[in-house]
């Protein structure tokens, strides 16, 4: 059985899968991600719980799905009685430390500053502390992509050569320590701010393009063809897919995955490392840009890599795993129980065997809405997607439905929603849908996820379902919730009313 007393989580934003070598050859140099992958499991089929920032995180941190924590968008904070993992280790006498983009506190982009409950405040390092140290003229070009094109911006005023600093000096000072370290780097994400030679690096070439860059969303949902816009309209042939500052900050920030990585073997050799993403960037495919209300692998597979002691070195997992199991993992292996709120399942059986064990039956991604602060990203777009290894189903409520069979159709071509050959396999991802949106207490359930147009033999619309699903949670922060028709304790959460 895994058991670790050190655990250093790595992530970056908007890094998609194939962003990294070790997952896909496409001429970017990740040398030390790829390093991270030839001494651990790298899963080749993980997933975001939302790709957007802060939903993301929050199923990182909390072990809940956006939807179960208020976090359903970027700029909203996460609910009042949701406890964070640092906050439930640091109660257990680990030793938290965050460093790095945060983006779960309800403030704008780069945060509020003040470090949460549950995490040493001397190392606490979020964006708005970042730029509020930085000169006045250097943080203006911090945020100017086009800095670059006349100046060198410098590695020491870079937020990841920061973040990737402090990690070190935690690592230095407290590896004997029992710790669980987060490094939260906000590259390789707009504005790409990259010191030489890494913002040169990439000025003569080209992203592959992958067929589905000529995808005409002719056979998908309205709101994705709105999406689009004039993009639907491109020459794709002559489609420039030379993002050289993006593909540059990518290869500069995983010189600072090294660091952190080096740091970690000189000063805490036997802690578990974990290096993941929280989404993903269309770069194209699809029409589409950026990333929000779509299933998509370009925006929601993401890189997941975890090395340590007694996990095999080099080995590949090939089942769908989900950001959603990172927290209860992370609670297990440190022989903690795995609170009842957390939402997903650990994968120590998987990490120790991953050609054996099978953790996910299926995982599952969701959109609410890009962003509270912004009016330019397409509004409330509710979807719930399922995906159990081969086929995805995405239900996009406001809008169309698709179903695609990834097995024979990698690029998500082919909406075979309506296809009667693949109704089965279709209805039965809607049932575990369903069933989850059921069991995760989800906010927006109701009859209209169910009564699709293509779902024959739904149930006839019932304003109830006569159920009960109250919160459970370990007593030591919240009291048993009280039944309402008593007064008293409940007996069961989940009940007929």
């Amino acid at each position: 059985m895994l058991r670790f007393k050190k655990i250093i989580l790595i992530m970056t934003d908007t890094q998609r899968w194939d962003m990294c070598g070790c997952y896909r050859d496409t001429g970017l140099r990740t040398p030390c991600i790829d390093g991270l992958a030839q001494r651990g499991v790298r899963f080749e089929r993980a997933y975001t719980a939302q790709p957007v920032c802060q939903p993301a995180r929050a199923a990182i941190f909390t072990g809940q799905y956006p939807h179960s924590c208020a976090s359903w968008a970027n700029s909203m904070g996460i609910s009042d009685n949701t406890l964070t993992i640092g906050r439930r280790l640091s109660d257990n006498g680990v030793h938290t430390a965050y460093i790095g983009k945060w983006h779960l506190d309800g403030g704008d982009y780069f945060g509020t500053g003040k470090c949460p409950p549950g995490w040493d405040g001397s190392y606490w390092y979020d964006m708005r502390n970042y730029l509020e140290e930085l000169p006045r003229d250097m943080r203006a070009a911090s945020r100017d992509t086009a800095y670059m094109r006349e100046h060198d911006f410098p590695a020491e005023m870079t937020y990841g050569r920061r973040c990737a600093d402090r990690a070190e000096d935690f690592l230095k000072k407290h590896g004997g320590e029992e710790f669980f370290l987060a490094v939260s780097f906000d590259e390789p994400h707009h504005p790409y701010m990259c010191p030489k030679p890494y913002s040169g690096m990439y000025a003569d070439y080209a992203f592959p393009k992958s067929p589905n860059v000529y995808d005409t969303l002719a056979n998908k949902p309205e709101y994705q063809r709105v999406w689009a816009g004039s993009s639907l309209f491109e020459d794709k042939d002559a489609l420039d897919m030379n993002n050289r500052y993006f593909f540059g900050c990518n290869s500069f920030i995983d010189g600072e995955i090294g660091r952190v990585a080096d740091a970690a073997d000189k000063y805490a050799p036997d802690a578990l490392l974990i290096y993941t993403s929280d989404h993903g960037d269309f770069l194209h495919s699809h029409s589409l840009s950026g990333k929000g209300p779509a299933a998509y692998d370009e925006i929601t597979r993401i890189p997941l890599i975890i090395r340590g002691d007694g996990i095999p070195q080099g080995a590949v997992g090939r089942n769908p795993v989900s950001h959603i199991n990172l927290s209860p993992t992370i609670m297990k292996m440190m022989g903690f129980d795995i609170p009842k709120t957390m939402e997903g399942n650990d994968l120590s059986a998987e990490l120790e065997n991953p050609g054996a064990h099978r953790t996910n039956d299926c995982i599952f991604i969701e959109f609410g809405r890009y962003e509270v602060d912004h009016d330019t990203f397409g509004g409330f777009q509710p979807m719930r997607a399922v995906f159990d290894g081969r086929y995805k189903l995405s239900v996009n409520l406001l809008s169309g439905d698709e179903l695609y069979d990834l097995e024979n159709d990698p690029n998500e071509m082919e909406n075979l929603i309506a296809d009667a050959s693949r109704a089965a396999e279709r209805n039965r991802l809607h049932d575990m849908l369903l069933e989850h949106m059921d069991a995760t207490r989800d906010p927006f359930r109701g009859y209209y996820w169910e009564r699709r147009p293509w779902r024959a033999g739904a149930r006839a619309a019932s304003w109830s379902s006569g159920m009960t699903r109250q919160r459970e949670e370990d007593e030591r922060y919240e009291k048993r919730q009280l039944d309402y028709e008593t007064g008293f304790e409940m007996t069961t959460a989940t009940r007929r009313k």
